[in-house]
Formats: C-alpha cells, structure tokens, sequence
C-alpha cells in the first residue's frame, strides 16, 4: 500500500488560532461536493469554499512547501484543500475518489488528509484505507498528514463522540505511477542519508545520477 505519515505540518500556535476562525465560518452538507457515485456516502459538513478561502489557502502553502510531500508525491498541481467536520453518528461511507476534479481537470494521483484535531477530542472517524493486504486505519494527531496513492477504496468510519475536523485535498503528480514515485522516494532518502554520512561522495554522486536520469526518463512536464 502505497502511503506516507508526516508529522508536525501545521505548528502548535496556528492549530491553537484554528477554532476561533472555524468559528465564523458557515458550514454545509458535505455531500455537495462529491461525485455522483459517492454523493449517497458521504455525510459530513464541509466549509463554504469562499470564506474559508484564507484558512485553505495556508494549509495549500503548508502542504506544497513540506520537503517530505516535495519528495514522495512530486508535485506538479494541488487542489486547495477542503475543510471538513463531522459530528456525532457522520461518516463517509467506502468510495473511490474521482480520477479527474476540476476545472481545468486535475489528475488525482494522490490524496491526502491533514488532520485538525486531537485525536482524543473524538472517538471513531478512522480514515480506513483498503489494498491487498488488508484495510489501514489513520488516525493522526493535529497537524498531521497522510498522503497516498488515490485509487484506493477507502472511508471514514462513523465519529461516536465529538468532533473531527480535517483538510482534504488532491495532488497531480510529475510521475503519475505509485511504484515509480517510490523507487525515487527510495532512492533520494537514501542519497541524503548517504550525504549526511559520508558527504558528497562518489556514491552520493552515483545516487544522484541516477534518480535524475528515471526521474527525467518518467516526468511529465
């Protein structure tokens, strides 16, 4: 299964900022933004886009600016993230998200979910992730995100007490292939390690070479 855990991407004074301007938003059924398909699973609240518009655009600069989302996903597009909440007894039932969203159409080649809240401010709301292997439950601290590879069936699992915000958006990828991501993720992880080591060796050389020469063989501009 083709997934990354990041912590720490929001700080602890912007997240404490956070329910005060949550506060003077309005809210609307989540549904509304779902693809036909999945329109009958959702339920959940999300932010009206336009005035949640500063908030969103943050957390786009938060995401887009991390050098571990920079490395695994290759960014070459992302969506604003959406704001989302669920109350006691909501869920989002299981659904494979849209290939295409937008205008002009973006390719969904990963996902993510920024979490917004202390996981002990609410029971339930798992973001469950199903592959081959069996299902995935995510749920992360404040502030943290979960990128992965769109395709999978997934869902959020029913919140039975509290509260559970997050941000969710969508990345095109350079490399659209999840397998291919990873052999570069790989490969340039294991470059810096090598650097932090050894410094700017033959070997680090070598390294570098040749995650430039599959990352240029496998690009899209």
């Amino acid at each position: 299964m083709h997934l990354l855990c990041i912590a720490d991407v929001l700080s602890p004074d912007w997240l404490a900022a956070l329910p005060a301007r949550l506060d003077a938003l309005a809210w609307r059924d989540g549904g509304e933004t779902a693809g036909w398909a999945a329109r009958g699973a959702k339920h959940n609240e999300q932010a009206d886009p336009a005035l949640a518009a500063p908030i969103r655009n943050e957390l786009l600069a938060a995401v887009a600016a991390h050098p571990l989302v920079r490395l695994y996903a290759r960014p070459r597009r992302i969506t604003p993230p959406l704001l989302s909440r669920y109350r006691d007894g909501m869920q989002y039932g299981r659904h494979v998200d849209d290939a295409l969203m937008g205008d002009p159409p973006l390719r969904t080649d990963l996902a993510f979910t920024l979490f917004l809240s202390d996981p002990a401010a609410y029971d339930g709301g798992e973001l469950v992730l199903e592959g081959t292997d069996g299902e995935t439950p995510v749920k992360l601290a404040a502030g943290a995100l979960v990128l992965y590879a769109t395709g999978q069936t997934h869902r959020v699992t029913p919140v039975t007490r509290g509260e559970r915000l997050a941000a969710v958006g969508w990345i095109q990828s350079h490399v659209r292939d999840p397998a291919r991501r990873e052999v570069l993720f790989d490969l340039d992880r294991t470059r810096r390690a090598l650097f932090d080591r050894d410094g700017d060796s033959d070997h680090v050389a070598t390294l570098h070479r040749s995650s430039a020469a599959l990352l240029r063989m496998w690009a899209e501009a």
